[in-house]
């Protein structure tokens, strides 16, 4: 029988939650399933909702989380796919009632597994992982409705975190003048370095105003706040401009009139990186193997291996992360 390590979560008394490394056994893969050899995976806010016990995450204990997860073929019973052959699988149901990338191995629906395209490594598929991906639909969908670098400045919220650092990077290489919001001010050089024209503080844009339009000042934006950051940014469109909208980390709820849209003409872009269909995702991965080729994507993660785990969760539970946390399962 096959053993692997994993990092898993019990449940325990008094409703605590604790991980830690054990040895599993994977069983013989079921129809149209794949097991895949997991090289890497990536540490996302989701993970540490679920490595706390978020039921509104995860459902039932013991569970390994981890959405994201890249490796080899080590099984499949679906024609697609071969042994040896690199993949990558994000979102869906993994690392939430399914076993995930915290595992060095995992078995999922043949449906879940996006072929790793050529010009991308597992390695940097991974530095991307599901907030990559995101920042990438972002910027997609603001591409798709006309935004062009010679519109004006772009704002990307959340800027130090993984959606936004990922978004700022992309935007710099496409030439957009790039407005990074962020929380911590201490990390402005990180993001210049980037490409960042600008560095404003988080507070400039999170208070509520009354007033129903604001100064246009930005051509268009990627917000991954919600609640009164993403009301002000809204306010804060240029004529016809958009926001590509991806995250709650204010809130869920957003209070705003009709009168950016309808005196200004903006449009309010959703993006979801989880349920959309794996062809849109294989696509995202495919330019960012290509046009979309980061060459600072190095600088956008720290390494970490499986007993450092739970200190990176903590970090990124408490919003003290910069950036990203690759996951090394073979280290």
């Amino acid at each position: 029988m096959n053993i692997y390590k994993a990092f898993e979560v019990r449940e325990e008394p008094e409703k605590n939650f604790h991980g830690s490394i054990v040895d599993k056994s994977m069983p013989e893969p079921q129809e149209g399933s794949v097991i895949i050899d997991v090289h890497y995976s990536s540490v996302n806010y989701k993970d540490a909702l679920s490595a706390s016990g978020s039921k509104a995450v995860t459902r039932e204990y013991p569970h390994v989380p981890g959405i994201d997860a890249a490796g080899k073929v080590l099984a499949s019973t679906d024609s697609n796919f071969v042994v040896g052959e690199e993949v990558i699988v994000t979102g869906y149901d993994l690392g939430m009632n399914t076993a995930g990338g915290f595992g060095q191995q995992i078995c999922v629906p043949a449906s879940w597994v996006a072929k790793l395209p050529f010009g991308l490594s597992l390695r940097d598929s991974m530095v991307l992982g599901t907030a990559g991906l995101t920042a990438g639909l972002c910027v997609d969908k603001l591409l798709q409705n006309g935004v062009t670098p010679e519109a004006g400045k772009v704002l990307v919220t959340g800027a130090t975190g993984g959606v936004g650092i990922v978004a700022c990077a992309l935007l710099a290489k496409l030439g957009f003048d790039v407005v990074a919001s962020t929380g911590k001010l201490s990390e402005g050089e990180r993001l210049k370095a980037l490409g960042v024209c600008e560095v404003i503080s988080r507070e400039a844009l999170s208070e509520e105003n009354p007033r129903p339009l604001l100064k246009e000042s930005y051509a268009a934006a990627v917000d991954v706040a919600g609640g009164a950051t993403l009301v002000n940014v809204i306010k804060s469109l240029s004529y016809g401009g958009s926001v590509a909208a991806c995250g709650l980390v204010d809130s869920p709820a957003i209070n705003v009139t009709v009168l950016p849209f309808i005196l200004r003409g903006v449009n309010l872009l959703g993006v979801d990186s989880v349920e959309l269909p794996l062809s849109k995702k294989q696509e995202i991965w495919a330019l960012f193997a290509s046009e979309w080729s980061l060459t600072a994507i190095d600088s956008l993660a720290e390494t970490i291996v499986l007993a450092e785990l739970p200190a990176a969760l903590a970090k990124v539970l408490a919003g003290g992360a910069v950036g990203r946390y690759l996951l090394d399962l073979k280290a």
